[in-house]
């Protein structure tokens, strides 16, 4: 006897809807029904219809509903990593065949210290999404890309929000931490306390220098350097200490110990310094691209 089976219908695939993934990643970005609706353009209910109809296209719970705070379930945070690449490509594909493609020349200034092991990767795909677009960017401290960015020699610059009182939008906020070499005596710290430190006018010698004889305590600096890197390295050879953001920790660095009672430092702002009242698309399309990834960035490692 041969069992005849409706092959067709076994094989029917599923479809995703755009606009059933788009509600979903808002809800977990927003965290609450309420706010994803309000900023999509739905109601409560009409948010609820879609996750439930996305559950049911795909046979399965997506979130976790027994605990009072809305959370994920497994199958919900694989999902979420794909919508996020799904709704990337589509809406890129959307603004590359709707949109008027963006050309010319786009001159960017780049703190440092701003993802520089992400950086290269990230600037290579920009190029081969908008090849009409040619980037030329310059890497530096703030306080040398600024003044450029004042004369009209630059488009854009990200930096540190310290370095300038004008407007700009805050991209990222972390501690700023004293740190030292990795096997330093943390009994006690001897004085004068040894730094190792940008050049002036940089904001963090400032704070480092002000702050030390604000306290009392008596310093000098070993190390002049000329970049984030130099800093880095000085700090791990043993040159002295320093004052960095805490994502620049690097192998070899670690945050000064407690006891040495070292003056307490502020958060750190890198900011995004940009004239949007100076027409430039191409501009504009490296803006959108940057945050969309510092954003990807971020959820990647929350």
């Amino acid at each position: 006897m041969t069992i005849m089976t409706n092959y067709h219908e076994e094989m029917i695939p599923v479809d995703l809807d755009i606009d059933m993934l788009r509600c979903f990643v808002e809800v977990t970005n927003t965290g609450s029904f309420t706010q994803a609706g309000y900023n999509i353009g739905l109601t409560q209910s009409g948010v609820s219809v879609k996750i439930r109809r996305l559950e049911e296209r795909l046979s399965t719970q997506i979130f976790d509903r027994t605990n009072k705070r809305l959370s994920l379930t497994l199958e919900g945070e694989l999902l979420l990593n794909y919508a996020r690449r799904i709704l990337s490509v589509h809406d890129e594909a959307v603004s590359r065949l709707t949109k008027p493609e963006a050309s010319g020349e786009l001159k960017v200034g780049l703190i440092d210290y701003f993802l520089p092991e992400l950086l290269p990767s990230l600037l290579s795909k920009f190029s081969k999404q908008h090849p009409n677009i040619h980037l030329e960017v310059q890497t530096g401290f703030g306080i040398y890309l600024l003044p450029l960015y004042e004369k009209g020699e630059l488009d854009l610059v990200v930096a540190g929000k310290d370095d300038y009182e004008g407007d700009c939008q805050i991209l990222n906020q972390e501690p700023l931490i004293w740190v030292v070499k990795n096997g330093y005596d943390d009994s006690i710290v001897d004085e004068p306390i040894q730094l190792a430190l940008l050049p002036s006018p940089c904001s963090f010698r400032t704070l480092a220098t002000e702050s030390l004889d604000k306290a009392d305590r008596k310093w000098e600096v070993l190390f002049t350097g000329t970049s984030t890197t130099s800093i880095q390295a000085a700090v791990q050879a043993g040159m002295g200490l320093s004052i960095l953001p805490q994502g620049a920790i690097t192998k070899g660095i670690k945050r000064a110990p407690a006891n040495w009672n070292l003056p307490e430092l502020p958060m750190y702002s890198l900011a995004l310094f940009t004239d949007d009242e100076k027409k430039n698309n191409a501009r504009d399309v490296f803006v959108h691209y940057l945050l969309s990834e510092i954003h990807n960035l971020q959820d990647n490692f929350s």
